[in-house]
């Protein structure tokens, strides 16, 4: 089987989505003929601002929320330091913040800059994950006191897909009085969230990670949260966010939103049946390869697997010969000898860490592709352990 030159086996999905064409639809109009700005009074603009009403309640149809409950930002990075900055402010007198070794560097850098760039005015408790990359919530409980101002747990890990019990660590922390936030981009769109029914504060999505454009994210603030802007302005967003809106990209959000809802059965079907023969295919075929996280408190559409002996970076440029896209589980690609601070948390083998390959899917995948990356997958992981001297050393070893 060969693939169409120019024709990608795309299973990179956590990194970006495909802008779903239903969504391109949905916003054409609002980049070229209404172009109204939905903060004026006449007609032309409001009419504009009747469409981001309409997104505001397709996103809040998908979280389980109210539409005033939702805020558009730039991006889920925004979103993220929003909600930890906002805590922050308003309870000054807490210094305190909790949050996991595993998150997404939005928060992870944040955290960091918060401890040591303010003096050391902040403490941040980073929580310890397991072999399997799941919280030890006698640790969390453990960890919650009267000076936390914050607890920020990504719902899921977008390199290995795991997920946190982030409704019961919620409720945790309300009965203490704390705010309670979760960057939930990697969720959002692949399992159910109902935030009616949680003790969630701050949740923060990003548009590109299911299906709509770069550049437009969602805060959702619960209402009678207390809150403060970080990006203050005009009077957009009920005075949450200033700045005119990206009103073309906001409808595509809506949209995005609304598809979403209405494949969410799908992804947990289909795409979760095309992600374990995937992942039950490269395991079974190619020796000394691992699964890296919880079998099965995980995204329907994420596997990450090592492959010991063989470096992340290498595997992706034999797979950009055949126009697969995945990425890898190490930081090799950024420049840095070292392996994910995923993988090292969760305590994964020097040799397989620097071995990973994280592979997530979508409802454009097709089994034919599958197949496909099954056939190639083991030829280049073989390849390439024929020519390292680890690997010669440990079939000597094992024989």
């Amino acid at each position: 089987m060969k693939t169409i030159p120019g024709e990608e086996v795309y299973m990179d999905n956590n990194a970006t989505t495909k802008v779903a064409p239903e969504v391109v639809e949905a916003m054409m109009p609002y980049l070229t003929d209404y172009y109204g700005n939905p903060s004026s009074m006449h007609i032309f603009g409001g009419q504009v601002g009747e469409a981001m009403k309409k997104a505001r309640l397709q996103v809040a149809d998908l979280l389980g929320a109210e539409p005033e409950e939702i805020t558009f930002t730039s991006c889920g990075t925004e979103s993220d330091s929003t909600a930890v900055l906002s805590a922050l402010q308003s309870f000054p007198e807490k210094r305190h913040i909790i949050t996991t070794r595993v998150e997404h560097p939005a928060i992870k850098t944040l955290c960091e800059n918060l401890e040591t760039l303010t003096g050391h005015k902040h403490r941040v408790t980073g929580l310890k994950v397991g072999p399997d990359g799941m919280l030890d919530m006698n640790d969390y409980a453990e960890a919650l006191s009267d000076d936390t101002a914050i607890v920020s747990v990504m719902w899921a890990n977008n390199e290995t897909g795991v997920l946190f019990p982030v409704e019961e660590m919620a409720r945790m922390a309300k009965e203490r009085g704390i705010l309670f936030h979760t960057d939930a981009v990697q969720a959002v769109g692949k399992i159910p969230i109902n935030l009616k029914e949680s003790a969630i504060d701050f949740l923060a999505i990003s548009g590109h990670k299911l299906h709509a454009p770069k550049g437009v994210g969602v805060l959702y603030i619960r209402r009678g949260t207390p809150f403060v802007p970080f990006l203050a302005g005009g009077h957009q967003e009920k005075g949450r966010r200033g700045g005119t809106e990206n009103v073309a990209s906001i409808v595509g959000m809506g949209k995005a939103c609304e598809l979403a809802a209405a494949k969410m059965e799908e992804e947990n079907t289909r795409v979760k049946a095309l992600r374990d023969k995937l992942e039950e295919g490269l395991l079974s075929k190619i020796p000394r390869s691992i699964l890296n996280g919880h079998k099965t408190e995980r995204l329907p559409n994420t596997t990450n697997i090592s492959f010991e002996f063989v470096e992340g970076e290498s595997i992706l440029l034999h797979m950009n010969e055949y126009n697969i896209c995945a990425s890898s589980g190490s930081a090799c690609t950024s420049g840095s000898l070292e392996p994910s601070h995923v993988l090292r948390a969760m305590g994964v083998p020097f040799t397989a860490a620097h071995g990973s390959i994280r592979f997530s899917l979508s409802v454009y995948n097709t089994e034919e592709e599958v197949d496909f990356v099954l056939e190639k997958i083991p030829q280049i992981i073989d390849s390439l352990r024929q020519m390292s001297p680890f690997w010669t050393n440990e079939e000597v070893a094992a024989k």
